[in-house]
């Protein structure tokens, strides 16, 4: 496996070793002892989504009291192509508030590695998209958040003009607003 990391401290793209012959490919997605020292966490949870061509579904991230947003998540198309996109919500972090995106699909298979303090989100491009998830802490209904997908001040430059949205996605706060919220702490 190849590891590149991104602009984005934390950030990485991996590349898995694939195998490819008439008969399909083989590739192995996850071994925990070469994540691991590559810095990757241990995984607890996987999470499954199917969302048809322009969904966006936008900026996501677990927040527990007291402590950074507390997900790390590691991201694969199983079919489809995807606009992979990452918030920096670290305040210690030099590229606070920033984002970076990379298009993930079901032929070169690669993954994206969103360290904890990151929010999360993705476009789907191709007619569908089947994407693969792990996360590094349980979901937790009462610690979820999300930022509003088209907040003028990260300016995402997501590439649809027809984006179909959960009543969520476009009711979510602003990124100025979660940072006036006393009920949400980055530390």
């Amino acid at each position: 496996m190849d590891l590149v990391d991104l602009r984005l401290s934390g950030l990485k793209l991996i590349k898995p070793r694939s195998f490819e012959d008439e008969r399909g490919f083989f590739l192995e997605s996850y071994r925990q002892p070469l994540y691991a020292k590559a810095g990757i966490p241990d995984f607890v949870q996987d999470n499954l989504s199917f969302s048809k061509k322009n969904v966006i579904r936008a900026l996501h991230f677990q927040q527990g009291a007291g402590q950074v947003p507390g997900q790390a998540k590691l991201v694969q198309v199983l079919r489809g192509k995807i606009f992979d996109v990452a918030v920096d919500l670290r305040p210690s972090s030099l590229t606070f508030g920033q984002w970076e995106a990379v298009a993930l699909d079901d032929l070169l298979r690669w993954q994206l590695f969103i360290p904890a303090g990151f929010a999360h989100g993705f476009c789907v491009l191709s007619e569908d998209a089947l994407v693969q998830y792990k996360v590094s802490s349980l979901y937790d209904p009462n610690t979820e958040r999300s930022i509003r997908w088209n907040d003028p001040d990260l300016n995402i430059a997501w590439p649809t003009k027809l984006p179909i949205l959960s009543k969520r996605d476009q009711n979510s706060p602003f990124l100025r607003e979660i940072l006036c919220d006393d009920s949400i702490i980055f530390s």
